[in-house]
């Protein structure tokens, strides 16, 4: 094998390049990053978003239209381009089946595909969220055998779990301390330098790759169960009469109070990585008491609010079968286009089986893949109209910025006004104050 020592500068005076596999949510900053220092080569099997990127356009607003345009990634759906790169980043994501299994596909069908083009000399890293072991027992004899080569003869292999927060303007690729690994202390020290060229931060070196795979799948965990509990305290304070939010704000002022608060649990990393924790524990025997727990109680939370709303009708002597409600917000978090695996869909499949069908409104969402995944047409926020109860599912900033007045305009006139604030972003007294039958967690 070449000295991979010499690749980091390699990339550096641009002799070689380095590539992105998967850009998505999170390859696509890492690509564009890169791209202001070094040559990239930015691939994914998905040919119309590739044109996208091409013509300028972020599908996931995570960049934004002008970013792209402007930077210098070459962009291609044709995997023979990745035997043009030495240093190679997979980024794809790593979901869960029905069973909250892992499902491996996107990460297997990736190392299929790169070994098929991996040429000698090159430092693989992957940055897709796994359970320990994965990388090495999984990737890396896939890696072999498409390429016949060896590992750690032919190609190196490394480990840096993604830490991009979608959405997030402030904890970006560059201001979040960047994890990583290799296969050995030469490898490690490669892949620390070649990262060190996009993140300010700083990147830590972790002992093995087995560590860095274990902190990545745990750092998702601990917010899981932290949220069930908060969400497990809302139920019990909602039980009480008593207001959660205020009581988190009174604790709150402990210094050493964890802030966090109740809400939906969806997306593709914290109601996805306990399960990939999980499923490896009970794999070598060990039954899981509290991750599981925690789970459990995040994956009701959408019956558990949509029982709420048809009592909430029911005590302000509405009809509820056909009742007119309105759900605003389907994304899985604020700000951000993607609807996967979004819990809000749990309120709306709870609430039609009670004979509601709700208009569904989001300014922020992707329409076409909201229709593809769960065939729902999302309808303009002006269409929301004569309802009796809105429900704020997600804290778009837009969302935020509405006034009494704006509020007041999705309901009819007269009726009862019903709303149902999840994520208590309005002053629950004011509303209270102008007549409505306002419900939060």
């Amino acid at each position: 094998m070449r000295d991979t020592m010499s690749l980091y500068e390699d990339l550096k005076t641009g002799k070689e390049k380095l590539s992105l596999v998967g850009l998505g949510y999170v390859g696509m900053p890492i690509a564009v990053a890169f791209s202001k220092h070094v040559g990239v080569i930015g691939f994914d099997i998905n040919e119309a978003k590739i044109e996208q990127y091409k013509n300028g356009f972020d599908p996931t607003n995570e960049i934004g239209n002008e970013e792209i345009k402007s930077c210098s990634v070459d962009f291609t759906a044709d995997p023979s381009r990745l035997q043009e790169a030495k240093f190679h980043i997979v980024a794809v994501p790593t979901p869960v089946r029905d069973d909250h299994t892992p499902d491996l596909s996107p990460v297997a069908s990736a190392s299929h595909i790169l070994g098929k083009n991996l040429t000698k000399g090159s430092i693989v890293v992957y940055e897709s969220t796994v359970y320990p072991g994965v990388t090495e027992e999984i990737c890396v004899p896939i890696l072999e055998e498409e390429s016949g080569l060896k590992c750690g003869k032919d190609f190196k292999i490394g480990y840096s779990p993604e830490r991009i927060n979608p959405g997030d303007k402030v904890h970006r690729l560059n201001t979040i301390v960047k994890i990583v690994s290799g296969m050995d202390d030469e490898t490690l020290e490669e892949i620390a330098n070649v990262y060190s060229i996009v993140v300010e931060a700083g990147v830590y070196r972790a002992e093995n790759i087995r560590v860095a795979e274990a902190a990545k799948v745990i750092e998702n965990s601990q917010r899981d169960i932290n949220i069930a509990f908060m969400n497990e305290l809302s139920m019990i304070f909602n039980k009480m009469g008593i207001d959660t939010q205020s009581v988190l704000k009174a604790a709150g002022t402990k210094w050493n109070f964890l802030n966090f608060k109740p809400g939906l649990v969806g997306g593709h990393c914290i109601g996805i990585d306990p399960y990939y924790l999980t499923y490896k524990a009970e794999a070598i025997g060990y039954h899981s008491k509290i991750i599981l727990s925690g789970r459990r109680v995040n994956d009701d939370m959408g019956r558990y609010i949509a029982s709420e709303i048809v009592k909430l009708l029911i005590d302000s002597e509405l009809q509820v079968k056909n009742a007119p409600v309105a759900v605003l917000g389907c994304t899985f978090k604020e700000n951000c286009p993607d609807t996967r695996n979004s819990k809000v869909m749990d309120i709306v499949k709870e609430l039609r089986e009670f004979g509601i069908d709700p208009i569904i409104a989001d300014p922020v969402a992707d329409v076409k893949e909201a229709k593809a995944l769960y065939d729902i047409d999302l309808k303009p926020l002006d269409s929301v109209k004569d309802c009796a109860a809105v429900v704020i599912a997600v804290s778009h900033e837009e969302f935020t910025r509405f006034t009494e007045d704006k509020i007041s305009s999705f309901y009819k006139e007269g009726a009862p006004r019903i709303l149902v604030d999840i994520k208590g972003i309005f002053d629950r007294k004011a509303f209270e104050d102008n007549g409505y039958k306002y419900w939060r967690l």
